[in-house]
């Protein structure tokens, strides 16, 4: 048993999530809105340590009218531990769950960085060797009561996550914008599949203009 995964994110014509300095402000006015409302249906919403690093997000419903418990329990994919002690996602605005790989589970239980999210309330799920292990992470999530998580990437834990079969729909935002880069990151990274044949597929099942950008739906199959 494991979440309902909504993978949700915004990109440009060209497939990149940011540029190749980490610029990444795509969406328009009415695509913000939509994220938050889709914040606001699920119950927890979960990134990447690299989402954490470079962006600081809050991770709450703060574009639309909500109240404090409309924000969704916050996940963090961390295998080694790095989420900073002063990270927005660990204030008091919603729960947090950090996910580390056990490699790093004792040297981190005994750290104060350890005892200071234990004082902010913020719960550690240990699972996997080196990395987290997403599969038991979904089923602890669910355990807790999470029934519909929305993913908001980073392009290597998105990849992750689709490779194991733990996405059900994919909504993305196309700006039409173009801005190239080798080194950009994509809406999906990670190590990729060698032959097409392999390709995770998908199924369109809705689609709309939202100002002036367009708005797809997918069905993973």
């Amino acid at each position: 048993m494991r979440p309902y995964v909504i993978l949700n994110a915004a990109m440009t014509l060209d497939g990149k999530i940011a540029t190749q300095t980490g610029s990444s402000n795509i969406s328009g006015k009415e695509d913000l809105e939509r994220v938050h409302e889709l914040r606001k249906e699920c119950d927890a919403i979960m990134v990447g340590i690299g989402t954490v690093m470079a962006d600081d997000p809050r991770l709450t419903v703060h574009k639309i009218d909500a109240n404090p418990e409309d924000n969704p329990v916050r996940v963090v994919v961390d295998s080694k531990c790095r989420t900073p002690i002063d990270a927005r996602i660990t204030n008091g605005d919603a729960h947090t769950v950090i996910a580390c790989a056990n490699e790093y589970k004792e040297e981190f239980k005994s750290s104060e960085k350890f005892e200071a999210f234990k004082e902010k309330g913020v719960k550690v799920f240990f699972s996997g060797d080196k990395r987290v292990d997403l599969s038991a992470l979904m089923s602890y999530l669910h355990e807790e009561g999470i029934e519909k998580l929305m993913l908001e990437g980073g392009a290597t834990l998105n990849f992750s996550m689709i490779k194991a079969g733990l996405i059900d729909e994919i909504r993305i935002c196309i700006a039409p914008m173009v801005v190239g880069g080798a080194n950009a990151k994509t809406f999906f990274d990670g190590e990729g599949f060698d032959l097409m044949d392999d390709a995770i597929k998908l199924e369109l099942i809705d689609s709309y203009s939202l100002g002036k950008d367009l708005i797809l739906t997918y069905k993973v199959i």
